[in-house]
């Protein structure tokens, strides 16, 4: 599966579009995370606890999309995007989303 956050692919034909993929994850904070994160800001630098939840979330996402767009018949996925929203206090909706599409070597 090629992912792209380009509208093309260089060396390919789009021979059919499908359409809109989507992969969604909801995570939360453990209360140990939080923690363990408020004491990295107090030294500062690198939040490595919050870091790791996010491209937790994000890979986690992309997965999700990648299965959605091959489930669909699609070999690769253009104007890929990421998303993010805080639901409540602790919990992040992340969004991975694109456009599923079939191409062939030009």
């Amino acid at each position: 599966m090629i992912v792209a956050t380009t509208n093309d692919l260089p060396g390919h034909r789009i021979v059919r579009v499908i359409g809109l993929v989507r992969g969604i994850t909801v995570r939360s904070r453990s209360v140990l995370g939080t923690l363990g994160g408020a004491l990295q800001s107090i030294v500062g630098g690198n939040l490595t606890l919050f870091t790791t939840l996010a491209e937790t979330s994000r890979q986690e996402a992309l997965d999700l999309m990648i299965e959605h767009a091959t489930a669909q018949g699609a070999n690769a996925v253009i104007a890929m995007r990421y998303d993010s929203n805080e639901i409540t206090d602790g919990v992040t909706e992340m969004l991975a989303y694109g456009t599923a599409v079939v191409v062939e070597e030009a």
